[in-house]
């Protein structure tokens, strides 16, 4: 036991470093507030008294702790005091209360809920070939030390990058491969790993699962609590608004009413019994922040989903984005060094090239971000990559140049050699 909590830290909490703030706050910073507020509540539960009953006067002791225990356990429910108890069972059984018991367990699974979309991407993610978060974890590691050794250390990764994106390329051309890439194109959710659309496509369905999660916890709590959960907040603010100050709803009421039977020989006696519920007064302001929380996280995350759609969806914003850390690293001198950024980032990177770059920018510094692109523009230019459309026309051992008087050496293809002169 020891030893397992000893290998418990923060960095083992977090998870890893192959995504962005957002999904942090919430697989990361709300799982660890709904345990809070779990944990709060159990207290309450267990180590507090949860209920408080006004018992007729002759009940002693034992009867005493059996109504509370009963009424616990059992379904109390609500009536105003201006309102008087109804005779009907069904009105009663209506205004029930069925969600005080299970405060800590529903907390416990909606936790479970954000961290859900999580560790289906930190599983699976590998599947592309490479560990982004074992990626982010050297480029961070590099920040400290002497300037020669960042450069050899990058040089590593670089290195290791590209042989990742050589690797996963389509080396057949044949009809299914065609059709596979048109689909692709259209629909990156395919997931196609030789297309360069895998990480691109399955980070995207996961921001769409975060996304699905916040609203569907309003969906779930209005089930559990038996209400029209997605107005709360609305409401609260429309009292403090006329008010002032915070008031009591009837959401979350503080004296309830409970029924119970007791067996005295063939006698039945039923009693209804007023009661306290302190632990509502906790389970009001709990419910309150987690739906502006909820409500705050849900805009956050859908306009991340936006900004991540613009950003891998749209052929421009790959060359602007490769474009900028070029430059910055003095790179592009010519319309040439220009031209060739764009096959640099459509047919060398790719989706899931530029992705991973935006990743590692994410957890990291421009400065390393910026060494890196510039090594991997290097890697490029000296060992020349064929996209699909000119596979085969020259060695790949020949640098690119801007000199039109170099040679150039073909590969194989007479006809095509035929037909290039």
């Amino acid at each position: 036991m020891i030893s397992i909590l000893g290998g418990i830290s923060w960095k083992s909490l977090t998870g890893s470093t192959d995504d962005d703030w957002i999904d942090r706050a919430n697989h990361l910073w709300t799982v660890c507030l709904l345990l809070l507020f779990a944990v709060v509540v159990s207290s309450g539960q267990y180590v507090g008294d949860p209920i408080h009953c006004w018992c007729p006067a002759e009940f002693t002791g034992t009867f005493v702790a059996y109504t509370k225990n009963y009424c616990w356990i059992s379904n109390t429910y609500f009536v105003p005091m201006e309102t008087g108890i109804p005779r009907d069972i069904a009105q009663r059984q209506k205004a029930e209360l069925n969600y005080y018991q299970w405060v800590p367990l529903i907390l416990v699974f909606m936790a479970f809920l954000f961290k859900a979309p999580h560790i289906i991407w930190h599983l699976l993610n590998t599947k592309a070939g490479i560990n982004l978060n074992k990626i982010n974890e050297l480029t961070d590691s590099v920040h400290v030390g002497k300037p020669e050794d960042r450069e050899e250390s990058l040089k590593h990764i670089a290195k290791y990058i590209d042989r990742w994106l050589r690797q996963n390329r389509n080396y057949h051309r044949n009809i299914l491969v065609k059709v596979r890439q048109r689909i692709s194109n259209v629909f990156i959710f395919c997931f196609a790993k030789r297309d360069g659309y895998f990480l691109t496509g399955f980070y995207l369905f996961t921001k769409m699962l975060y996304c699905v999660n916040c609203v569907a916890q309003f969906f779930i709590l209005d089930s559990f609590l038996g209400m029209d959960f997605g107005g709360y907040g609305f409401e609260i603010l429309s009292y403090f608004r006329e008010h002032g100050e915070w008031k009591e709803t009837p959401r979350f009421p503080r004296v309830t009413l409970c029924d119970f039977k007791i067996r005295q020989l063939e006698n039945i006696q039923t009693f209804t019994v007023q009661c306290v519920l302190p632990i509502n007064l906790f389970n009001e302001k709990i419910f309150a922040m987690i739906w502006f929380w909820l409500f705050f996280l849900a805009i956050l995350t859908f306009y991340n989903l936006a900004s991540w759609l613009f950003y891998l969806l749209f052929r421009h914003n790959k060359e602007m984005f490769v474009r900028k850390y070029l430059r910055a690293c003095n790179e592009i001198q010519s319309g040439f060094d220009k031209k060739l950024s764009r096959r640099f980032a459509n047919d060398y990177l790719r989706e899931d090239g530029c992705f991973l770059l935006r990743i590692v920018g994410k957890n990291s510094t421009d400065i390393i971000l910026s060494d890196l692109t510039r090594l991997l523009w290097n890697i490029f230019k000296e060992k020349p990559f064929q996209s699909r459309k000119n596979l085969g026309d020259f060695d790949d051992d020949t640098p690119l140049t801007n000199d039109l008087s170099s040679p150039v050496r073909y590969r194989s293809k007479p006809d095509k050699i035929m037909s290039d002169v």
